[in-house]
C-alpha cells in the first residue's frame, strides 16, 4: 500500500512527535519557531492520514501507520485458530430424529458426523434434515450416513487458514459454517468449526482496536 508523501515541515513534525510525543500543538510549533496557526494544517493532514493520533489535554502522538494499513494487516493475521468454536458431532449411526433434536439443543446449524475413530466422513445441515423429514414418519430409523454430504464434497479449514480465506470459501460455497480438521494420515480429525458469527465477530472487534 502506498504512503502519502510529506512535506518538508510535516517530516519535522512528525519527527518531533516521534522524539517526544505526547506533546501539545503549541510546544511543536515552540520547536519549528512557527505560529501555532501555521502548523495547523499540517496537523490535520497527520492526524486524518492517520501518522499522528491526538488526545484532548494530552497531544499529539505518534500512531505508528496509516489506518487502514493497520486494519488490513490485523485482518490479514487474523488465524482460525484463535476464533474457532468447539465442534458438534454424532456419529455415523446417529437417527435423523435424534440429530435433529441435536442440532436444536445444540443451537447450531450444521452437525459433524464422525466415525468411531472420530474422523470426518460427512456434514449434515439444517436443510439435509428438514428434506428429509418432510413427509417421512420413521426418522428414528434413518441413519445420518444415508442423507449426509460425503467426502470430496465437504469444505473444511485447518487451524492455520487465515479468517479471510475461510470467508471466501463460505461465500463462494453459499455455507454457514466449516470444520476446523487436524490431518491425520488416516483420516481428517474434527477439532473446531468456524462459522458467519465467529468470523463477524472477528472482523468486528477491529473496530474496537483500530477506533473506527
Amino acid at each position: 500500500m502506498t504512503h502519502m508523501e510529506l512535506n518538508k515541515r510535516q517530516t519535522e513534525i512528525l519527527a518531533i512527535v516521534k522524539a517526544d510525543g505526547p506533546i501539545t500543538g503549541e510546544q511543536i510549533a515552540e520547536r519549528l519557531t512557527l505560529a501555532r496557526a501555521t502548523i495547523r494544517p499540517d496537523l490535520a493532514i497527520l492526524t486524518m492520514a492517520g501518522y499522528l493520533d491526538a488526545r484532548p489535554r494530552v497531544g499529539y502522538f505518534y500512531s505508528g501507520k496509516k489506518p487502514v494499513q493497520s486494519v488490513a494487516d490485523s485482518m490479514v493475521g487474523m488465524k482460525v485458530r484463535d476464533f474457532q468454536s468447539i465442534p458438534i458431532v454424532v456419529s455415523e449411526n446417529t437417527s435423523v430424529y435424534d440429530a435433529i433434536c441435536h442440532m436444536f439443543l445444540e443451537d447450531v446449524g450444521t452437525l459433524f458426523v464422525v466415525s468411531g475413530t472420530s474422523l470426518l466422513t460427512g456434514v449434515l445441515s439444517r436443510k439435509d434434515l428438514l428434506r428429509t423429514s418432510l413427509g417421512n414418519n420413521d426418522l428414528d430409523k434413518i441413519p445420518v450416513h444415508v442423507i449426509m454430504t460425503r467426502m470430496p464434497n465437504i469444505t473444511y479449514c485447518n487451524k492455520q487458514d487465515t479468517l479471510l480465506h475461510v470467508a471466501k470459501k463460505m461465500i463462494d460455497k453459499q455455507i454457514d459454517s466449516l470444520p476446523v480438521v487436524d490431518d491425520k494420515g488416516e483420516g481428517l480429525e474434527v477439532v473446531g468449526r468456524i462459522t458467519k458469527t465467529n468470523i463477524t465477530a472477528a472482523f468486528l472487534s477491529l473496530s474496537d482496536d483500530h477506533e473506527l
